[in-house]
């Protein structure tokens, strides 16, 4: 067993809401540990202000307790939490769509020691010559992310922040999967196009 990944061993998300509904208050403390930062982070390259993005996870969990008693066994808990996030969102974005706020390249938290998307999608195991124009081409990918579209940058955040397949966040977003998939090539085309000087990032994408 010594060989088999921790996170393998551990028990489904699906598994540690049921037994927060029996009243496993560790149960859920579990899933907050699992998801937190993840959910951050793609709250955070939508509403692109830390704060407010460490808002909306807090309020998302506390929905989660609110409603525990809704979920049902055959639901994905990440798709349920993953929806609450992004209305959350879209309800924030829609509140201050006039007004002006920060670039999406923000770090974690107010003392920057979280990855930015550029270092999120980077290669850890980047040559010397990559490593050279690194910070030139994550500032360049921060960029592009944000000139897509609202639809297609709301795909690629899940699917390359977040890493949900493409029929959960077809659940999530509400529409058809082959939307979801154009929605992602679309956003994968807009950023090759944008990236194209740098070419071995650019092929990575396809």
């Amino acid at each position: 067993m010594s060989g088999v990944p921790k996170r393998a061993l551990d028990p489904p998300d699906e598994t540690l809401m049921l037994r927060y509904q029996e009243g496993d208050r560790s149960a859920f403390a579990q899933l907050v540990r699992r998801h937190q930062t993840a959910l951050y982070n793609f709250a955070l390259r939508q509403v692109r202000t830390p704060q407010v993005a460490e808002d909306i996870v807090q309020e998302a969990f506390v929905r989660v307790v609110q409603n525990a008693t809704e979920f049902k066994h055959e639901a994905r808990f990440t798709t349920w939490i993953y929806t609450i996030t992004r209305n959350l969102c879209i309800d924030h974005l829609r509140k201050r769509a006039l007004r002006k706020h920060p670039s999406l390249d923000e770090s974690r938290g107010e003392d920057g020691d979280g990855p930015t998307l550029g270092e999120q999608t980077a290669d850890p195991k980047a040559s010397v010559e990559r490593e050279a124009t690194g910070s030139e081409l994550k500032e360049r990918i921060v960029q592009a992310v944000d000139t897509l579209p609202d639809e297609q940058r709301e795909v690629f955040l899940m699917r390359e922040v977040a890493n949900l397949p493409f029929k959960e966040i077809a659940e999530i977003t509400g529409v058809p999967e082959n939307t979801v998939k154009s929605r992602m090539r679309y956003a994968l085309e807009r950023l090759q196009e944008a990236l194209s000087e740098y070419e071995d990032y650019a092929r990575a994408l396809r």
